[in-house]
Protein backbone atom coordinates (compact mmCIF):
# COMPACT_ATOMS: atom_id res chain seq x y z
CA UNK A 1 0.00 0.00 0.00
CA UNK A 2 0.98 3.31 -1.18
CA UNK A 3 2.46 5.94 1.76
CA UNK A 4 0.02 8.64 2.72
CA UNK A 5 1.04 12.44 1.28
CA UNK A 6 1.84 13.17 4.90
CA UNK A 7 3.95 9.91 5.54
CA UNK A 8 5.97 10.25 2.75
CA UNK A 9 6.65 13.77 3.62
CA UNK A 10 7.93 12.66 7.30
CA UNK A 11 10.32 9.81 5.41
CA UNK A 12 12.01 12.49 3.20
CA UNK A 13 12.15 15.46 5.75
CA UNK A 14 14.21 12.50 7.94
CA UNK A 15 16.30 11.52 5.05
CA UNK A 16 17.50 14.96 4.42
CA UNK A 17 17.96 15.54 8.20
CA UNK A 18 19.87 12.74 8.54
CA UNK A 19 21.78 13.28 5.08
CA UNK A 20 22.19 16.69 6.76
CA UNK A 21 23.83 15.17 9.60
CA UNK A 22 25.79 12.79 8.57
CA UNK A 23 27.43 15.17 5.60
CA UNK A 24 27.39 18.84 6.94
CA UNK A 25 25.59 22.13 5.06
CA UNK A 26 24.44 21.25 1.65
CA UNK A 27 22.44 22.54 -1.18
CA UNK A 28 19.41 21.70 -2.75
CA UNK A 29 20.85 20.54 -5.90
CA UNK A 30 23.29 17.91 -3.57
CA UNK A 31 20.09 17.31 -1.35
CA UNK A 32 18.24 16.00 -5.04
CA UNK A 33 21.59 13.73 -5.99
CA UNK A 34 21.67 12.48 -2.59
CA UNK A 35 17.97 11.72 -2.11
CA UNK A 36 17.11 10.77 -5.37
CA UNK A 37 13.71 13.31 -4.93
CA UNK A 38 12.54 15.30 -7.36
CA UNK A 39 13.83 18.91 -7.57
CA UNK A 40 10.07 20.24 -6.95
CA UNK A 41 10.03 17.57 -3.76
CA UNK A 42 13.40 19.07 -2.46
CA UNK A 43 12.01 22.43 -2.80
CA UNK A 44 9.12 22.04 -0.80
CA UNK A 45 10.88 19.87 1.51
CA UNK A 46 13.41 22.71 2.44
CA UNK A 47 10.40 25.29 2.08
CA UNK A 48 9.05 23.05 5.37
CA UNK A 49 12.17 22.51 7.09
CA UNK A 50 13.21 25.66 7.16
CA UNK A 51 9.92 27.31 8.65
CA UNK A 52 10.08 24.68 11.04
CA UNK A 53 13.29 25.85 12.38
CA UNK A 54 15.34 22.73 12.17
CA UNK A 55 17.52 24.03 9.07
CA UNK A 56 18.91 27.27 7.97
CA UNK A 57 20.67 29.18 5.00
CA UNK A 58 24.34 28.78 6.18
CA UNK A 59 26.60 29.64 3.40
CA UNK A 60 27.01 29.53 -0.03
CA UNK A 61 28.58 26.98 -2.27
CA UNK A 62 31.76 28.07 -4.39
CA UNK A 63 33.72 30.79 -4.56
CA UNK A 64 31.67 32.80 -7.44
CA UNK A 65 28.42 31.01 -7.20
CA UNK A 66 25.39 33.35 -6.23
CA UNK A 67 21.69 32.65 -6.03
CA UNK A 68 19.25 30.36 -4.74
CA UNK A 69 21.09 27.12 -6.13
CA UNK A 70 24.27 28.21 -4.13
CA UNK A 71 22.57 28.31 -0.46
CA UNK A 72 24.22 25.74 1.70
CA UNK A 73 21.02 24.28 3.93
CA UNK A 74 22.63 23.11 7.66
CA UNK A 75 20.65 22.02 10.76
CA UNK A 76 20.15 24.45 13.42
CA UNK A 77 22.68 23.57 15.96
CA UNK A 78 21.48 25.45 18.47
CA UNK A 79 17.72 24.43 18.30
CA UNK A 80 18.49 22.32 21.26
CA UNK A 81 20.90 21.45 23.81
CA UNK A 82 22.26 18.18 25.24
CA UNK A 83 23.50 16.91 28.24
CA UNK A 84 25.76 13.31 28.40
CA UNK A 85 26.62 12.10 32.22
CA UNK A 86 29.25 9.60 33.32
CA UNK A 87 29.04 8.65 36.80
CA UNK A 88 31.35 6.88 38.61
CA UNK A 89 32.02 5.86 41.77
CA UNK A 90 34.16 8.28 43.02
CA UNK A 91 32.49 11.60 40.67
CA UNK A 92 30.66 12.75 37.80
CA UNK A 93 31.58 13.86 34.33
CA UNK A 94 29.09 16.53 32.25
CA UNK A 95 29.61 17.43 28.73
CA UNK A 96 26.98 19.77 27.19
CA UNK A 97 26.70 19.60 23.27
CA UNK A 98 24.29 21.45 20.59
CA UNK A 99 21.85 19.35 18.78
CA UNK A 100 24.40 18.00 16.20
CA UNK A 101 26.43 16.54 18.86
CA UNK A 102 29.22 19.76 18.90
CA UNK A 103 30.50 19.73 22.25
CA UNK A 104 29.62 23.34 23.98
CA UNK A 105 30.98 23.09 27.58
CA UNK A 106 32.28 20.16 29.51
CA UNK A 107 33.07 19.56 33.77
CA UNK A 108 33.55 17.13 36.42
CA UNK A 109 33.63 16.96 39.77
CA UNK A 110 34.77 14.89 42.54
CA UNK A 111 32.42 13.32 45.19
CA UNK A 112 33.55 11.42 48.01
CA UNK A 113 31.56 8.40 49.63
CA UNK A 114 31.51 10.24 52.80
CA UNK A 115 29.66 13.11 51.29
CA UNK A 116 26.49 11.89 52.18
CA UNK A 117 23.43 11.12 49.61
CA UNK A 118 21.51 14.01 49.35
CA UNK A 119 24.80 16.38 49.20
CA UNK A 120 26.07 14.12 46.26
CA UNK A 121 23.06 14.46 44.46
CA UNK A 122 22.77 18.10 44.91
CA UNK A 123 26.53 18.08 43.83
CA UNK A 124 25.94 16.16 41.46
CA UNK A 125 22.69 18.46 39.67
CA UNK A 126 24.26 21.65 40.73
CA UNK A 127 27.12 20.91 38.22
CA UNK A 128 24.34 19.87 35.16
CA UNK A 129 23.08 22.99 35.80
CA UNK A 130 26.11 25.00 35.92
CA UNK A 131 27.83 23.54 32.76
CA UNK A 132 24.44 23.61 31.13
CA UNK A 133 24.47 27.60 31.86
CA UNK A 134 28.15 28.07 30.31
CA UNK A 135 27.10 26.22 27.53
CA UNK A 136 24.55 28.98 26.67
CA UNK A 137 21.78 26.56 27.38
CA UNK A 138 18.42 27.91 28.29
CA UNK A 139 16.62 24.62 28.70
CA UNK A 140 17.90 20.84 28.06
CA UNK A 141 16.10 18.85 25.96
CA UNK A 142 17.57 15.44 26.56
CA UNK A 143 20.15 14.27 29.04
CA UNK A 144 21.62 10.88 28.55
CA UNK A 145 23.42 9.52 31.91
CA UNK A 146 26.01 6.51 31.98
CA UNK A 147 26.46 4.99 34.99
CA UNK A 148 27.92 1.35 36.87
CA UNK A 149 25.17 -1.68 37.82
CA UNK A 150 22.01 -3.48 35.97
CA UNK A 151 19.55 -1.10 34.45
CA UNK A 152 15.70 -2.57 34.65
CA UNK A 153 14.80 -3.53 31.42
CA UNK A 154 10.92 -3.04 31.99
CA UNK A 155 11.22 0.13 33.58
CA UNK A 156 14.46 1.37 32.65
CA UNK A 157 15.82 2.44 35.68
CA UNK A 158 18.89 2.07 37.69
CA UNK A 159 18.68 -1.04 40.29
CA UNK A 160 19.17 -1.23 43.42
CA UNK A 161 22.92 -2.09 44.17
CA UNK A 162 24.66 -2.85 47.69
CA UNK A 163 28.11 -2.27 45.19
CA UNK A 164 26.94 1.19 44.30
CA UNK A 165 26.72 4.46 46.29
CA UNK A 166 23.18 5.29 47.32
CA UNK A 167 23.20 8.80 45.21
CA UNK A 168 24.15 6.99 41.70
CA UNK A 169 19.83 6.36 41.95
CA UNK A 170 18.92 9.50 43.66
CA UNK A 171 20.44 11.03 40.74
CA UNK A 172 18.05 10.55 38.13
CA UNK A 173 14.83 11.54 39.93
CA UNK A 174 16.72 14.43 41.13
CA UNK A 175 17.51 15.67 37.19
CA UNK A 176 14.12 14.85 36.46
CA UNK A 177 12.55 16.60 39.35
CA UNK A 178 14.88 20.05 38.48
CA UNK A 179 14.34 19.73 34.92
CA UNK A 180 11.18 19.08 34.37
CA UNK A 181 11.30 19.83 30.32
CA UNK A 182 14.41 17.05 29.85
CA UNK A 183 14.26 14.16 28.67
CA UNK A 184 16.27 11.57 31.23
CA UNK A 185 17.28 8.60 30.62
CA UNK A 186 19.98 6.07 32.35
CA UNK A 187 22.06 3.32 30.55
CA UNK A 188 24.86 0.92 31.90
CA UNK A 189 28.28 2.23 31.24
CA UNK A 190 29.68 -0.57 29.27
CA UNK A 191 26.54 -1.02 26.90
CA UNK A 192 27.64 3.15 26.34
CA UNK A 193 30.94 2.29 26.17
CA UNK A 194 30.07 -0.20 23.43
CA UNK A 195 27.42 2.18 21.41
CA UNK A 196 30.65 4.88 21.04
CA UNK A 197 33.46 2.27 19.84
CA UNK A 198 30.83 0.79 17.16
CA UNK A 199 30.07 3.88 16.15
CA UNK A 200 33.22 5.79 15.83
CA UNK A 201 35.99 3.28 17.76
CA UNK A 202 37.37 0.13 17.67
CA UNK A 203 34.45 -1.77 16.00
CA UNK A 204 32.90 0.31 13.77
CA UNK A 205 30.33 -0.43 11.66
CA UNK A 206 30.63 -4.24 13.43
CA UNK A 207 27.33 -5.73 13.58
CA UNK A 208 28.58 -8.34 16.15
CA UNK A 209 30.94 -8.42 18.88
CA UNK A 210 32.40 -7.57 22.91
CA UNK A 211 33.14 -5.23 24.74
CA UNK A 212 35.22 -6.14 28.05
CA UNK A 213 35.48 -3.52 30.20
CA UNK A 214 38.60 -3.24 32.32
CA UNK A 215 38.80 -1.03 34.83
CA UNK A 216 37.37 0.02 39.07
CA UNK A 217 34.75 -2.82 37.77
CA UNK A 218 34.67 -5.49 35.40
CA UNK A 219 31.66 -6.13 33.06
CA UNK A 220 31.09 -6.42 29.36
CA UNK A 221 28.87 -5.53 26.20
CA UNK A 222 27.12 -7.58 24.02
CA UNK A 223 26.23 -6.59 20.47
CA UNK A 224 25.22 -9.07 18.11
CA UNK A 225 23.62 -8.93 14.75
CA UNK A 226 23.66 -5.25 15.48
CA UNK A 227 21.64 -5.37 18.30
CA UNK A 228 22.68 -4.30 22.22
CA UNK A 229 21.58 -7.28 23.97
CA UNK A 230 20.65 -6.75 27.69
CA UNK A 231 18.96 -9.69 28.94
CA UNK A 232 15.84 -10.79 30.80
CA UNK A 233 16.59 -8.56 33.90
CA UNK A 234 19.03 -6.39 32.04
CA UNK A 235 22.25 -8.15 33.19
CA UNK A 236 24.01 -9.26 30.13
CA UNK A 237 27.01 -8.84 30.35
CA UNK A 238 27.95 -9.09 34.29
CA UNK A 239 31.35 -11.18 33.53
CA UNK A 240 32.82 -9.92 36.96
CA UNK A 241 30.32 -12.90 38.26
CA UNK A 242 31.85 -15.38 35.98
CA UNK A 243 33.66 -18.60 37.68
CA UNK A 244 36.94 -19.23 36.50
CA UNK A 245 39.83 -21.46 37.26
CA UNK A 246 42.67 -19.13 39.20
CA UNK A 247 40.20 -17.65 42.03
CA UNK A 248 40.53 -18.48 45.99
CA UNK A 249 36.90 -19.00 45.83
CA UNK A 250 33.43 -18.67 44.37
CA UNK A 251 31.42 -16.23 43.74
CA UNK A 252 28.36 -15.25 45.53
CA UNK A 253 24.94 -13.76 44.33
CA UNK A 254 26.08 -10.15 46.12
CA UNK A 255 29.53 -10.58 45.34
CA UNK A 256 31.61 -11.08 42.86
CA UNK A 257 34.70 -11.43 44.97
CA UNK A 258 35.59 -14.87 43.76
CA UNK A 259 34.82 -14.74 40.20
CA UNK A 260 36.40 -13.07 37.19
CA UNK A 261 36.04 -9.38 38.53
CA UNK A 262 38.80 -10.89 41.23
CA UNK A 263 41.16 -11.06 38.80
CA UNK A 264 41.26 -8.61 36.53
CA UNK A 265 39.14 -6.00 38.43
CA UNK A 266 41.58 -2.62 39.30
CA UNK A 267 42.31 -3.78 43.06
CA UNK A 268 43.62 -6.95 41.40
CA UNK A 269 45.67 -5.57 38.87
CA UNK A 270 47.79 -3.18 41.43
CA UNK A 271 48.22 -6.01 43.45
CA UNK A 272 49.50 -8.12 40.95
CA UNK A 273 51.81 -4.94 39.42
CA UNK A 274 53.39 -4.92 43.00
CA UNK A 275 54.04 -8.26 43.15
CA UNK A 276 56.12 -7.73 39.90
CA UNK A 277 57.39 -4.51 41.12
CA UNK A 278 56.18 -1.91 38.97
CA UNK A 279 55.19 1.52 40.14
CA UNK A 280 52.52 4.07 38.18
CA UNK A 281 53.64 7.93 38.25
CA UNK A 282 51.56 8.88 41.19
CA UNK A 283 48.48 10.81 40.58
CA UNK A 284 48.23 10.87 37.15
CA UNK A 285 45.89 8.12 36.55
CA UNK A 286 44.26 5.07 38.67
CA UNK A 287 47.18 3.10 40.43
CA UNK A 288 45.82 -0.39 37.67
CA UNK A 289 45.95 2.03 34.34
CA UNK A 290 49.07 3.58 35.23
CA UNK A 291 51.19 0.23 35.81
CA UNK A 292 49.62 -1.41 33.15
CA UNK A 293 50.60 2.12 31.10
CA UNK A 294 54.23 1.25 32.46
CA UNK A 295 54.54 -2.21 31.71
CA UNK A 296 52.93 -1.86 28.23
CA UNK A 297 55.91 0.52 27.05
CA UNK A 298 58.99 -1.76 28.86
CA UNK A 299 61.02 -4.15 27.14
CA UNK A 300 60.26 -7.51 26.31
CA UNK A 301 62.33 -9.00 28.84
CA UNK A 302 61.53 -6.43 31.92
CA UNK A 303 59.27 -7.19 34.59
CA UNK A 304 56.40 -5.26 33.02
CA UNK A 305 56.60 -7.40 30.04
CA UNK A 306 56.60 -10.66 32.56
CA UNK A 307 53.07 -8.68 34.57
CA UNK A 308 51.18 -8.00 31.23
CA UNK A 309 51.93 -12.05 30.28
CA UNK A 310 49.84 -12.87 33.50
CA UNK A 311 47.65 -10.33 33.10
CA UNK A 312 46.68 -11.41 29.40
CA UNK A 313 46.61 -14.77 31.00
CA UNK A 314 44.27 -13.58 33.33
CA UNK A 315 42.20 -11.77 31.09
CA UNK A 316 41.83 -14.55 28.20
CA UNK A 317 40.23 -16.67 30.41
CA UNK A 318 37.19 -14.39 31.08
CA UNK A 319 37.54 -13.69 27.31
CA UNK A 320 37.65 -17.51 26.07
CA UNK A 321 34.05 -18.20 28.07
CA UNK A 322 32.31 -15.70 26.20
CA UNK A 323 33.84 -16.50 22.97
CA UNK A 324 33.03 -20.12 23.42
CA UNK A 325 29.47 -18.84 24.49
CA UNK A 326 28.55 -16.22 22.08
CA UNK A 327 31.82 -16.61 18.97
CA UNK A 328 31.45 -12.25 18.19
CA UNK A 329 34.61 -12.45 16.00
CA UNK A 330 35.70 -9.16 17.85
CA UNK A 331 36.66 -8.85 21.23
CA UNK A 332 37.28 -5.02 22.70
CA UNK A 333 39.55 -4.74 25.88
CA UNK A 334 38.12 -1.26 27.18
CA UNK A 335 37.86 0.74 30.49
CA UNK A 336 41.35 2.57 31.92
CA UNK A 337 43.22 -0.98 31.99
CA UNK A 338 41.90 -1.90 28.64
CA UNK A 339 43.18 1.46 26.96
CA UNK A 340 46.03 1.95 29.20
CA UNK A 341 47.13 -2.06 27.63
CA UNK A 342 46.76 -1.00 24.24
CA UNK A 343 48.30 -3.45 21.58
CA UNK A 344 50.48 -4.97 23.83
CA UNK A 345 48.02 -6.14 25.68
CA UNK A 346 45.44 -6.90 23.14
CA UNK A 347 48.32 -9.27 21.39
CA UNK A 348 49.22 -11.06 24.42
CA UNK A 349 45.06 -12.01 24.84
CA UNK A 350 44.85 -12.79 21.21
CA UNK A 351 47.40 -15.13 21.03
CA UNK A 352 46.71 -16.80 24.18
CA UNK A 353 42.94 -16.97 22.79
CA UNK A 354 44.31 -18.57 19.95
CA UNK A 355 45.80 -21.62 22.16
CA UNK A 356 42.24 -21.89 23.91
CA UNK A 357 39.36 -21.48 20.94
CA UNK A 358 39.29 -22.86 17.76
CA UNK A 359 36.92 -20.12 16.86
CA UNK A 360 38.56 -16.74 15.20
CA UNK A 361 38.68 -13.72 17.09
CA UNK A 362 40.13 -10.65 16.84
CA UNK A 363 41.15 -8.57 20.06
CA UNK A 364 41.64 -5.05 19.92
CA UNK A 365 42.08 -1.97 22.51
CA UNK A 366 39.61 0.23 22.72
CA UNK A 367 40.18 3.45 20.50
CA UNK A 368 38.16 6.17 22.43
CA UNK A 369 39.35 4.67 26.19
CA UNK A 370 37.53 6.49 29.35
CA UNK A 371 35.96 9.01 26.98
CA UNK A 372 33.95 6.33 25.34
CA UNK A 373 31.13 6.27 28.32
CA UNK A 374 30.41 9.92 27.60
CA UNK A 375 30.78 9.44 23.91
CA UNK A 376 27.84 6.93 24.15
CA UNK A 377 25.73 8.99 26.59
CA UNK A 378 26.27 11.79 23.76
CA UNK A 379 25.84 9.88 20.51
CA UNK A 380 22.41 8.23 22.54
CA UNK A 381 20.83 11.87 23.84
CA UNK A 382 21.36 13.07 20.23
CA UNK A 383 19.64 10.30 18.68
CA UNK A 384 16.92 10.49 20.90
CA UNK A 385 16.71 14.10 20.76
CA UNK A 386 16.64 13.75 16.86
CA UNK A 387 13.92 11.43 16.88
CA UNK A 388 11.62 13.92 18.72
CA UNK A 389 12.23 17.26 16.62
CA UNK A 390 12.90 15.40 13.77
CA UNK A 391 9.91 13.15 13.69
CA UNK A 392 9.38 9.78 12.50
CA UNK A 393 7.76 8.38 9.92
CA UNK A 394 5.18 7.08 11.46
CA UNK A 395 4.44 10.66 13.33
Amino acid sequence: MAASPSTARAINDRLALRLLQQEGPLTAGQLKQLTGLSRPTVADLVERLTAAGLIAVVGEAGEQRRGPNAKLYGIVAGRAHLAALDVRTEGVAVIVSDLVGEVVAEASLPITGDAGTGPAVEQAVALVERTAKEAGADRLHTVGIGAPGLIDPASGELRDSTQLPEWHRRLVAALQERLPEARVSVENETNLAALAEQRDGAARDRDTFVLLWLGHGTGAAVVLDGALRRGASGGTGEIGFLPVPGTRDLPSATDCAGGFHSLVGAAAVAELAAEYGIDAEPGVEPVAAGAVRTAASAGRDSAGARFLDTLADRVAVGVASVVALLDPGHVVLGGEVGQAGGEALAARVRDRLAGLSPLPTEVHPSALGGAAVLRGALLTARDRAQNDLFGTPDH
